[in-house]
């Protein structure tokens, strides 16, 4: 799908412009609730490849224990590039659900453990939901990250497990985005699910508006909609 924001987003893709409103992140900002990785190492490497790159974190992050956490928009496997350095930069444990079947290999459980992947059990669809409200009843500091995008490339809508999700286990949802206009990690708002999705996911698909991804032609729909709203 064509659109006058991607060829928007291309001309304005080699003049990034920072963002005038949100205040970079630091290591130094995280409350004291936030899951933490807890190493001194990690965030000095992180912090010089952001630096090397042109990247920076910004936004807020709440002191809160538990959160759904979207990663969006992701159209690219360079994406991981520029996040994941944001996130060890910040001393920051956003966990993933991984296959189980990962854990079980010689050596790799303890590199799973150490990334933050949990162990899903996927070939039981209906369990995985609840194996993952599950893990947030322990009580235990936990951010889980989701793409509810579900691919990286063009969908029409989002997978909404990560709104029943957050229902199920009764946590807030951060959204982030990877912005490659203003080449930003930016954790912005939180949303409170309220039990009516058609009137919450309005609230996070705002957040995303102009929001540029590496590929703006991949971009999910409610994101173009968004994006090409005059509101």
């Amino acid at each position: 799908m064509t659109s006058k924001f991607f060829n928007r987003s291309k001309a304005n893709s080699s003049k990034p412009s920072r963002s005038k409103i949100l205040p970079n992140l630091s290591k130094k900002q995280l409350g004291n609730l936030v899951p933490k990785r807890g190493n001194k190492i990690a965030p000095v490497i992180a912090s010089a490849v952001l630096k090397a790159t042109g990247w920076r974190t910004v936004g807020e992050i709440p002191n809160i224990p538990q959160a759904v956490v979207l990663a969006l928009p992701h159209t690219s496997n360079v994406d991981g590039v520029y996040a994941i350095p944001s996130l060890f930069a910040l001393d920051l444990k956003i966990s993933i659900m991984g296959k189980h079947t990962l854990f079980k290999i010689p050596g790799v459980a303890q590199l799973m453990h150490w990334i933050g992947v949990i162990p899903i059990d996927r070939s039981n669809k209906g369990s995985v939901l609840q194996a993952s409200i599950d893990k947030f009843k322990t009580g235990k500091p936990l951010f889980l990250g989701l793409s509810p995008e579900g691919t990286r490339d063009y969908t029409e809508k989002w997978k909404t497990g990560f709104y029943y999700l957050a229902m199920g286990a009764g946590v807030p949802i951060l959204p982030v985005a990877l912005d490659y206009n203003t080449k930003e990690i930016r954790f912005m708002s939180l949303v409170y699910p309220t039990g009516n999705m058609e009137a919450d996911l309005p609230k996070i698909y705002a957040q995303y508006k102009g929001v540029i991804p590496r590929h703006p032609e991949r971009l999910s729909q409610p994101l173009q909609d968004v994006n090409q709203s005059t509101d």
